[in-house]
């Protein structure tokens, strides 16, 4: 949206002023967002310091985790900056900055950092500090002997203490060695040698001594210090976000009055009224001034008459206000809120997407039909295709659309401004052009269709006159066949009409016989069914009789009871074959409570589709569904079931883990669930290399992404559907 609207530059500019890297967009409320920047901005002070974000931080202090100084110094600049920002007293902001009460124990953290981030205020520290200097001031005294010195004057290629490697050394020619006993750190572009003499080894292992038990300490210390603030975690969290909000609202009064901008809080009101608004990326900018209450705004004229300027302007000004961005604007402007705004202004095609631009723009329409309360700004209309043929179909497109959206149109066809013109919601506006001096005006009149002035752009652009005039002649002629032909085409439409609705009349018979040969043969299997039961209860009938036979006490008995079982199994027919479930594309199913539609049949699996969603279902718990046989139309749709939103894989083997993530996605999806998350774990990679795998290539997951570390972190993954 931003590189639409072409205000990149303005953001980064605004980016510039942030303390640290963070959106754009404000949280929070935004009437209560516009009231603290109003007091602000009649405030003197000084900005937040630069910091780095501290979520790691936070993250590492919750899972018990120390933090360095460096990290621990980073949270004191926030703490520090709204100590001094509480200490201005700015009783109209009392709400804000009261409700931010710091801890003793944190405001006794502070007072152990200078402004550089050392730690201060510990006396084991400061002794140590103290023999460190006198330990260096010792060897640089040392060097500057060794510097003085008439035996290695001639390998000295100059009298200076470098320091190379953190380490304070002496720059010398090769052959020193004859004379010095040093330890060579390196080697200059020159080819010299920086050393460091052996004869003062003693002090400098006595400094490294020092500096590791500085260090020792200052873990100690550090490790201290983040018990402190794990204890206050909950108030890390919340004074970190505080920061963020101020940072962000600082950025914006800075940039405002560098640049004397206002800002505009949104209204209720349907009605937007820009006065002298200058987009940001324009530099001799000519005000826009601009009434807008109805449904539709059509602009329409010649061509480089700031259609296009005037359409990025509007969706600037509510994109910019609905963020509280400053803008060069007067303060009685009106811009109404929308939930979100929507620029159709690009090409969509490329070679990547392999798409047309009719194609292209037509896919982005579809984006925006079930939406609500969003402004869609299109430039260029009917880009792409015939422009009668469009200005048919977007004209009843912008009529669904403009139900519950509102639409600013560029175009410099008049067909599309004219079928809408008609339609009271929509409004006219035109490019006016200087006819004298041909050249734009970037201005503008409501209600009235402009003018393209091809010819006339055509002649100022060098075309020939006679040519020109061959064209508008061209044009008068055109018409009128024009006329006839959208005639011819309009009977030719009604005819089409006809013969579609008696194919869809025909279809509808052809569906009423497919459903009913689906109730025949669901009741021949039932009959099957109950004849397959009736067989095996005579079958056990007679297995029955012959084990009484076996068990007659007489032969006589026997006999007859074997007689009776003979008598029962010559009843008993086999089947020739088991009846097996067979099923083709467009066979209505049931899965669970779920009625869908077979799409493909891949060997043991059908693909069908529920509702929109397409799953992968083995063909054995599938069963026919029979439609009821009635002319009205029923939709039918997935019941949700209940399903966790997270799946636990672990101890599974591969195959057991492919399998269960299988089901699970297909049941989440049922289910009506956008995100779930996978616990796969670590190990060796197998089972989290498979289902990467699984999840790459799965027709149900939009994406999907590592779990963030108190979420499982590499052991997870969160999958959008």
């Amino acid at each position: 949206m931003i590189k639409k609207l072409d205000l990149q530059d303005y953001i980064n500019k605004l980016s510039a002023l942030f303390a640290r890297e963070k959106s754009h967009i404000l949280q929070g409320d935004i009437r209560k967002n516009f009231e603290y920047i109003k007091k602000l901005s009649n405030k003197d002070f000084k900005a937040p310091p630069q910091l780095k974000n501290l979520d790691t931080e936070l993250m590492h202090l919750k899972k018990y985790g120390d933090l360095s100084h460096s990290q621990i110094f980073e949270f004191i600049k926030i703490i520090n900056y709204f100590l001094y920002l509480k200490s201005r007293n700015w009783q109209d902001l009392a709400e804000w900055f009261d409700k931010i009460k710091i801890p003793d124990e944190i405001l006794n953290l502070t007072k152990h950092y200078n402004d550089k981030g050392e730690v201060i205020g510990f006396e084991e520290i400061d002794l140590i500090n103290q023999k460190i200097k006198e330990t260096k001031a010792s060897i640089r005294q040392q060097l500057y002997k060794y510097i003085n010195s008439k035996k290695l004057e001639p390998f000295l290629v100059d009298k200076q203490i470098h320091l190379h490697s953190n380490e304070e050394t002496l720059l010398l020619r090769g052959g020193f060695n004859k004379v010095l006993d040093a330890e060579i750190l390196g080697r200059s572009a020159s080819g010299f040698f920086y050393v460091f003499p052996r004869g003062i080894e003693k002090l400098k292992k006595e400094l490294d001594n020092l500096e590791s038990k500085k260090e020792e300490i200052l873990y100690k210390i550090a490790k201290n210090f983040s018990t402190v603030l794990r204890k206050w975690l909950k108030f890390l969290e919340f004074i970190n976000n505080e920061f963020d909000k101020f940072d962000a609202i600082q950025a914006r009064i800075f940039m405002a009055k560098n640049e004397n901008l206002e800002f505009i809080i949104l209204s209720k009101t349907k009605k937007m009224y820009l006065r002298d608004f200058c987009h940001p990326a324009l530099h001799a900018c000519k005000p826009v001034n601009f009434e807008w209450e109805k449904q539709v705004l059509i602009i329409t004229g010649v061509n480089a008459g700031g259609k296009t300027m005037l359409l990025k302007s509007i969706l600037s000004s509510a994109f910019m206000a609905k963020y509280l961005l400053p803008m060069k604007i007067r303060e009685n402007s009106v811009i109404p809120h929308f939930k979100e705004i929507k620029a159709i202004i690009q090409d969509p095609q490329n070679v990547k997407n392999d798409i047309s631009t009719f194609a292209g723009r037509i896919n982005q329409f579809k984006e925006v039909f079930h939406k609500e309360n969003i402004l869609i700004g299109v430039d260029e209309i009917e880009l792409g295709t015939d422009a009668n043929e469009a200005a048919s179909l977007f004209k009843v497109i912008i009529e669904e659309i403009m139900k519950k959206n509102r639409i600013v149109i560029t175009t410099h066809h008049k067909r599309l401004a004219s079928l809408l013109a008609q339609n009271e919601d929509v409004e006219l506006l035109a490019a006016v052009y200087d006819e004298k001096n041909q050249k734009p005006t970037y201005e503008f009149i409501k209600g009235t269709i402009g003018k393209s002035y091809a010819f006339e752009t055509a002649k100022r652009y060098g075309i020939p006159l006679n040519i020109v005039n061959k064209a508008k002649e061209e044009y008068s002629e055109d018409l009128e066949k024009l006329d006839a032909l959208i005639e011819k085409s309009a009977k030719l439409e009604f005819i089409q009409k006809q013969k579609i609705k008696e194919l869809e009349n025909e279809l509808e018979d052809v569906k009423m016989l497919k459903e009913s040969l689906i109730r025949q043969k669901q009741q021949f299997n039932e009959k099957i069914k109950l004849q397959k039961e009736k067989l095996l209860k005579e079958y056990n009938e007679a297995i029955k009789k012959a084990k009484e036979a076996l068990r007659a006490k007489s032969t006589k008995e026997a006999h007859r009871k074997l007689n009776e079982a003979n008598k029962i199994r010559s009843l008993i027919k086999t089947p020739s074959e088991e009846i097996k479930k067979e099923f083709k594309i467009t066979d209505k199913v049931k899965y669970r409570s779920n009625v869908g539609e077979i799409v493909d049949i891949k060997g043991k699996n059908a693909l069908v589709e529920f509702d929109g969603k397409k799953l992968f279902i083995p063909k054995s718990e599938l069963t026919h569904y029979l439609m009821p046989l009635k002319k009205e139309a029923k939709i039918y749709k997935p019941k949700p079931s209940r399903v966790d939103i997270k799946l636990d894989l672990h101890g599974l083997r591969l195959e057991e883990a492919l399998e269960k993530t299988e089901k699970y996605l297909n049941d989440a999806a049922l289910a009506g669930l956008e995100e779930v998350i996978i616990y796969h774990g670590l190990g060796k990679g197998i089972l989290a290399k498979g289902i990467t795998q699984l999840l790459k290539n799965h027709p149900l997951v939009k994406e999907f992404k590592d779990a963030p570390p108190h979420m499982g972190g590499y052991g997870a993954k969160i999958v959008k559907l």
